[in-house]
């Protein structure tokens, strides 16, 4: 898995936003949103929303992934 984010404290509130609405389907919604936006050939929302999807599972993960310091 690919931990490498990119994200600001919007998406943050989006992906948790996500997760409060859809649950365990949050990563498929932004999914979801992500095709949309390629669809449309707007491939700066596509990024954002495929870097969403990545925030929501490393939110949803009950175990530490990567470094503690």
């Amino acid at each position: 898995m690919n931990l490498s984010l990119y994200v600001n404290a919007r998406d943050v509130r989006e992906a948790q936003a996500l997760i409060t609405r859809f649950g365990d389907a949050a990563g498929l919604e932004a999914a979801e949103r992500a095709e949309a936006s390629r669809n449309l050939g707007n491939h700066i929302h596509f990024c954002r929303w495929r870097q969403i999807e990545r925030l929501v599972m490393i939110l949803n993960l009950e175990m530490t992934a990567g470094t503690l310091h």
